[in-house]
């Protein structure tokens, strides 16, 4: 990926060379497509492998701006979603909570390009096929909840913002190794005495090192107070990224990260420790492990800045909105979801009736 200069922005709409309309990215493919007359543009393949970025400088000095673009992004007030979406729009809500976002609001904000994006593998129709066949599956869903599972619109494309970090880990460690062994005890007393064999444990002080290679440690970098992917659905084959390209995100919602690249580390320091803790319980061995101290020490630390896919449907129910999403890769779908109080309470008395019935059948 070349270094992109600061105050450059990001041409994130692309007209039809045929007809004029704007192309958007066709899920799946390695193509741009437009809706309108049904031109295709084939997206040159990148020879370029992910550009992992240096740790430290960007921490030291706040951010270089050597992999920076200049993006137009929107801030939703009620939710706390930076977002960018295509020029096309002169009003839109926002994605996570439908609060009006216009277009005149916009304004320009630095950020470090993304380093990889993972397309969508599923296109809106399919996701909302998704949506409406879970719906249906729901026991004591609203009606209105099913009706508006009726409206493809709804749902709609995002790219998610995430850190992942590398690095090499050593880690000394502290800690006890138990051994069991076996002992034979008499319990019991008179007719009920018996000999039992009993397990106890024997401990020894250890310390030792370990190391090992920790790729790919994933770190949400999106913060809002609405809006959080389940964790059912947060799994992405990584393998499908690419390098990062703008017209992947040609048609669909962009958010920009709310989690600083220094708090994101900080998440994966922690992760780091509970792998290096682990690694120390293995290496430790025997029957039972006590771990009392590991030091870990972190080389040849890099980052970058990814998006991955998911769709977002949302509804109002009795003042409060739910939130559903839908894997953009793998189709996995999780979300809140209101009930219905009526059909929950005539479920009920249905069940009570026709155990009264039969109570009643058995008495005669």
């Amino acid at each position: 990926m070349n270094e992109i200069s600061p105050g450059k922005k990001s041409a994130l709409k692309k007209p039809c060379a045929s007809c004029g309309a704007e192309l958007i990215y066709a899920p799946g493919t390695s193509e741009l497509r437009c809706g309108y007359c049904g031109h295709t543009e084939t997206i040159k393949r990148s020879e370029k492998r992910f550009s992992e970025l240096s740790l430290w400088p960007y921490l030291d000095k706040m951010g270089s701006q050597g992999h920076s673009e200049e993006i137009t992004m929107l801030h939703c007030k009620n939710c706390g979603a930076s977002q960018h979406i295509g020029e096309n729009y002169k009003s839109i809500g926002c994605i996570y909570c439908n609060t009006p976002l216009i277009i005149e609001d916009a304004h320009q904000e630095n950020w470090i390009l993304p380093g990889a994006v993972l397309p969508f593998q599923i296109d809106q129709k399919e996701a909302f096929d998704i949506f409406k066949k879970w719906v249906k599956g729901l026991w004591f869903a609203p009606n209105n909840l099913k009706k508006a599972a009726v409206s493809p619109e709804n749902t709609r494309g995002l790219y998610l913002p995430y850190w992942t970090f590398d690095s090499d880990i050593y880690a000394d460690y502290t800690g006890e190794r138990g051994e069991y062994y076996y002992v034979t005890e008499t319990v019991g007393s008179g007719k009920d005495e018996r000999r039992v064999q009993v397990r106890k444990t024997r401990w020894y002080d250890v310390s030792g090192n370990v190391s090992g290679f920790l790729d790919d440690t994933l770190i949400t970098a999106s913060n809002q107070r609405m809006g959080r992917i389940p964790e059912k659905i947060a799994t992405w084959n990584l393998s499908l990224l690419k390098p990062f390209d703008s017209n992947y995100l040609l048609g669909y919602v962009t958010e920009k990260y709310t989690v600083p690249l220094a708090d994101g580390y900080k998440k994966h320091v922690q992760i780091a420790d509970d792998v290096a803790h682990n690694w120390a319980k293995e290496d430790i061995g025997g029957d039972e492990q006590r771990v009392f101290s590991v030091n870990t020490q972190f080389t040849n630390e890099t980052f970058k800045h990814i998006l991955l896919p998911v769709y977002l449907s949302s509804y109002q129910y009795n003042g409060k909105r739910y939130t559903f999403f839908v894997n953009g890769e793998s189709g996995a779908i999780s979300g809140q979801r209101p009930h219905s109080l009526w059909k929950i309470f005539f479920f009920i008395f249905f069940i009570a009736l026709i155990l009264f019935v039969i109570y009643m059948a058995s008495g005669n």
